[in-house]
């Protein structure tokens, strides 16, 4: 959801952004611990391009995927742990298609004479 480039939203922004009360807005703060807006220094809530993003996510998996606010906090839990585990596998993979690539490399590469052939040649 791109919005005027703006850096922070106030609560009310958000609210009318997405159609709902900004009371759930804070109630969502309470059942989802990633989604934790920042506060200014009078303690209002601003909330970035990085949270309405969020938000919307966790709104589709309540209203129109039918997820329960338990099962959409765990859904979120789950995929970001295998978003980690993903990104080891592939930092693994990437090191090995390096060292393969390496050695295809050095496969590719003519293999110097041994010196007893270089002697058969020159007696021929």
């Amino acid at each position: 959801m791109e919005n005027g480039g703006k850096l922070y939203y106030g609560i009310k922004e958000v609210a009318e952004m997405f159609d709902i009360n900004a009371s759930k807005l804070r109630y969502y703060e309470k059942e989802f611990p990633t989604f934790q807006p920042k506060k200014n220094r009078s303690g209002d809530r601003v909330y970035t391009q990085a949270d309405i993003d969020h938000l919307k996510e966790i709104l589709e998996l309540t209203n129109e995927k039918g997820y329960t606010l338990p099962g959409a906090r765990e859904y979120l839990k789950t995929r970001e742990a295998n978003r980690r585990e993903h990104a080891l596998y592939i930092n693994k993979l990437k090191r090995i298609k390096t060292f393969l690539e390496k050695m295809r490399a050095g496969l590719d590469k003519p293999e110097p004479k041994l010196e007893e052939e270089k002697e058969d040649a020159d007696v021929d």
